[in-house]
C-alpha cells in the first residue's frame, strides 16, 4: 500500500506510548510471494519442475494453481487446517519508509514435515521459513546423505550462532549477500577461511557489483550482472538468482555459467513489478547472455534454455 503523506508528519513523539493511527492510502497491491515459492517460479520459468515444501492455508488453493500452470509442483505443500497462509503487509510512505507487518501463520508448521515423505529429490534448498523447520530439515539432510543449499538470507536475524551453524555445516552450497555473509561469520564465530571448510562452495551476491563464487583452494570467480533496462521493483531478485543458478546446475553447467544465468533471471526480475511477473524470451535471453559473457557462454547456455 503507499501513503502519499510522511509517517514522520502523523507521529507524535510525545504520544508514542499510547500510539494509534490510520493511513488513507491510495492503492493496494496484492503480490504472490515468498521466498521458496518465487524460487520455484523461477525455475519453472526455465522448463524446470521444482517440488515445492512448504506450510499453507486454505487460502492457498488460487495460489496454487498459479504456481502449477508455471511449472511448480506442489505435492509436498502442507495446508494447516487452523491458519492463514503467511503473508507480509507493508505500507509506504512518500520519503519510502515503510510500516509492516509479517504473519508467519501455516509457516509454523513447515516443522511438521518429514523429508523422506516427499520421495527422492536431487537437492534440497532449505530458504527462510519457520526456524524449528529450517533446523530440521537440514539435520534430516545430513543424517540421509542428501545434497542440501543452505539459504537462511532473512531469518538470520532471528537465528542464534548454533543454529546458523547447525544450517551451514555440510551444505553444499552457501548462498548469502554480502550483508549477510558477514552476518555468517559474526554469529557462527567462524572466518570465512571457516565456513569455506564447512561448505563445498559459497556464493555472495554484491547487487550491481555482481557475484563471488568461492570454493576452497581454488581463486575466487566473479560474475558481472546483466545490465537491467530499467529497475521497477528490486523484490525478489535474489530469488530468481537463486532460480537461475539452481537451474542451470541441473543442466551439468559450472558453477560460473550457472550464476551467469542466475544473473540474468534477477535481471529479468527486477526490470518487473513483483517477485513473479517475469517471463523468458530465449532469443532475447542469448542476446544478452552473449553481450554480457561473450558468445562461448551463450552457446554453452543456449541448448538448456526452453524456447517458450
Amino acid at each position: 500500500m503507499s501513503f502519499p503523506g510522511r509517517f514522520a508528519e502523523q507521529l507524535l513523539p510525545d504520544q508514542l506510548a499510547h500510539l494509534s493511527v490510520s493511513f488513507l492510502v491510495e492503492d493496494l497491491e496484492v503480490r504472490r510471494g515468498g521466498v521458496a515459492a518465487n524460487i520455484a517460479f523461477g525455475m519453472g520459468v526455465l522448463g524446470g519442475r521444482p517440488l515445492l515444501v512448504g506450510a499453507v492455508g486454505a487460502d492457498f488453493a488460487d495460489y496454487r494453481a498459479w504456481l502449477e500452470r508455471h511449472g511448480v509442483e506442489t505435492a509436498g505443500v502442507r495446508v494447516s487446517d487452523l491458519r492463514h497462509t503467511a503473508r507480509f503487509v507493508c505500507t509506504t510512505d512518500a520519503d519510502l519508509n515503510q510500516i509492516a507487518s509479517f504473519y508467519p501463520g501455516a509457516m509454523t508448521e513447515a516443522r511438521e514435515i518429514e523429508l523422506a515423505a516427499l520421495g527422492p529429490v536431487d537437492l534440497v534448498v532449505v530458504s527462510p521459513n519457520d526456524p524449528a523447520a529450517m533446523v530440521r530439515h537440514t539435520e534430516e539432510c545430513r543424517a540421509r546423505g542428501i545434497a542440501f543449499v543452505a539459504d537462511p538470507s532473512q531469518q538470520l536475524s532471528s537465528l542464534d550462532g548454533e543454529q546458523v551453524r547447525t544450517l551451514i555445516d555440510g551444505a553444499d552450497l552457501l548462498v548469502t549477500n554480502a550483508y549477510e555473509s558477514a552476518m555468517v561469520e559474526h554469529k557462527t564465530g567462524w572466518s570465512g577461511e571457516d565456513v569455506l571448510k564447512r561448505v563445498a562452495v559459497r556464493i555472495t551476491t554484491h547487487g550491481v557489483e555482481g557475484a563471488v563464487i568461492a570454493q576452497p583452494g581454488e581463486a575466487d570467480v566473479r560474475v558481472p550482472v546483466v545490465p537491467a533496462a530499467s529497475v521497477a521493483d528490486p523484490t525478489g531478485g535474489g530469488d530468481a538468482f537463486r532460480a537461475g543458478l539452481l537451474s542451470a546446475r541441473s543442466w551439468g553447467l559450472s558453477w560460473e555459467r550457472s550464476a551467469q544465468v542466475g544473473s540474468l533471471l534477477a535481471t529479468l526480475c527486477l526490470e518487473s513489478t513483483g517477485p513473479q511477473d517475469y517471463s523468458l524470451d530465449r532469443d532475447a535471453a542469448l542476446s544478452r547472455l552473449g553481450t554480457g559473457y561473450g558468445a562461448a557462454a551463450a552457446d554453452e547456455i543456449a541448448p538448456h534454455l526452453p524456447s517458450h
